[in-house]
């Protein structure tokens, strides 16, 4: 089992709450605005501490409120890919794509692929030397997949990362995290209110309410 999560969480007046137990390796979250995507991502990834519940991800329980198991955010090696690119502006590509990096740890790849060609695959090799200022959405975009992926996570988060994109980068962005899995086998969660987007994807769709 690739997801087991069963998490409750109390914010105002409202309950946010997610059942998940599938072994694909693409889980979507489906949802309006508001009902708790972007919350039960943090969750999964540690920035956000559920009331009660477990979450568990290829056997490795991450959090268990009934057994005391709170694993700290930084050593669930989860890779998190905002809306927003999120590029740290006075640093080059290449200096945003290192950032990601483990502390000590050479440069490599990752899940059987290596730093040079997983840089081919996100077509970013004619960025390296460039300013975040100065990239499209697009661009940006995988310059910040590009550093998720070489923090060397387990699961790579995705909370809407094509929304403000037009149509030909989103078809663009959607295949390349296609692809992406299918080459490193990296489990994926991804956050839309599109369907579309989840149906390109193929992966179990969970629809929060």
């Amino acid at each position: 089992m690739i997801f087991d999560i069963d998490i409750h969480l109390r914010r105002g007046d409202r309950d946010i709450a997610c059942r998940i137990r599938s072994d694909s390796g693409i889980i979507a979250l489906f949802g309006s605005s508001g009902v708790g995507k972007t919350s039960t991502l943090n969750m999964i990834a540690g920035l956000l501490r559920p009331d009660h519940g477990h979450i568990a991800i290829g056997g490795q329980r991450l959090f268990d409120s009934h057994a005391g198991i709170d694993i700290a955010a930084a050593r669930r090696r989860c890779g998190y890919v905002f809306q927003e690119p999120r590029l740290f502006p006075h640093m080059r590509v290449r200096a945003n794509l290192r950032y990601g990096r483990p502390r000590g740890q050479p440069d490599g790849g990752v899940h059987g692929l290596s730093q040079e060609a997983l840089i081919e695959l996100l077509g970013i090799e004619a960025l390296l030397d460039r300013w975040p200022a100065s990239l499209s959405g697009g661009e940006a975009q995988r310059v910040a997949i590009g550093r998720a992926l070489l923090s060397t996570p387990r699961l790579l988060l995705l909370d809407e990362p094509i929304s403000s994109l037009d149509l030909a980068r989103r078809t663009e962005i959607l295949a390349l995290i296609a692809r992406l899995h299918a080459l490193t086998g990296i489990a994926v969660v991804y956050v839309s209110h599109d369907r579309a987007e989840l149906d390109y994807l193929a992966g179990d769709v969970i629809a929060l309410s």
